[in-house]
């Protein structure tokens, strides 16, 4: 961490951690701030106050957390492709009311509010697997208006893997829904056929939706149209492809997303 700090303020950068900082095999790596055992939670807050507490020292923008979690899994739906470390981390939806998640998720953002105050971070809630209670209803949105310094994450490959698993489940809406929220795009491409391959694959114009790829180019033009702030972070592995073909990513996003943007509206960041 102090190598970091030092890089940082020497090269002018800032970072963005990713929920935990410090790796803990005792803990699982997302904090269950939404689980039906009341000491479970507890637990998940006092684990964000000791990673706030040692990362103070860092001053980062952001940090980023997985939402909702445990992930609420919709009955109706075969998840065997959903990648779960652990069965601790989603319940089913019969598990848990609207009303309860309501409820902690006010909480949740009530105090995640008042630690980016304190603490001077923007939390940052990345979309986990989504059921009804989040795309059917409003209460969520409803939060991040009353909390503006909450911001979102969108995964694009996660959102099509949703899209192709679970009938009942829009990816294309929840962009059009939820992109004005967010402050962090995760950009990266997924294929989905009988099973699913090629994780965190770069996004390339010549990978088609027809092939089982993601609808990138659509999915990019919805966050041009909704959000012309957002930051866009390439979570791909650029060893997968050629160092021409990873200059034709960046250039293919920079020219859909900056097409109608002015110079320095800082889109991109790489």
């Amino acid at each position: 961490m102090q190598h970091l700090i030092e890089e940082s303020h020497s090269n002018g950068f800032q970072v963005g951690v990713h929920f935990p900082f410090r790796a803990d095999a005792t803990r699982l790596r997302d904090p269950l701030f939404l689980s039906t055992d009341g000491q479970v939670r507890e637990d998940a807050y006092q684990h964000v106050r000791e990673e706030l507490d040692i990362l103070t020292a860092l001053h980062p923008e952001y940090i980023l957390f997985h939402y909702p979690k445990p992930v609420i899994l919709d009955e109706r739906v075969n998840w065997t492709g959903w990648r779960f470390g652990d069965s601790r981390e989603f319940i089913y939806e019969s598990e848990i009311t609207l009303e309860e998640l309501i409820m902690r998720s006010e909480q949740l953002f009530e105090w995640l509010n008042a630690q980016s105050l304190q603490y001077q971070f923007v939390p940052v809630l990345e979309f986990d697997a989504l059921n009804r209670y989040i795309y059917d209803h409003d209460f969520f949105e409803q939060l991040l208006i009353r909390y503006p310094r909450i911001k979102l994450c969108l995964d694009t490959a996660r959102l099509f893997l949703q899209d192709k698993l679970d009938p009942y489940f829009d990816a294309r809406a929840i962009l059009r829904k939820f992109t004005r929220y967010a402050g962090l795009i995760h950009l990266s491409n997924v294929q989905v056929n009988d099973s699913v391959h090629n994780s965190h694959y770069p996004v390339l114009p010549e990978l088609s939706p027809q092939d089982g790829w993601a609808p990138i180019e659509d999915y990019l033009r919805i966050i041009r149209t909704e959000n012309s702030d957002v930051k866009i972070m390439f979570e791909h592995r650029s060893d997968l492809i050629s160092e021409e073909q990873l200059q034709r990513c960046y250039l293919w996003v920079d020219g859909i997303l900056n097409r109608a943007a002015q110079p320095d509206s800082g889109i991109i960041s790489f």
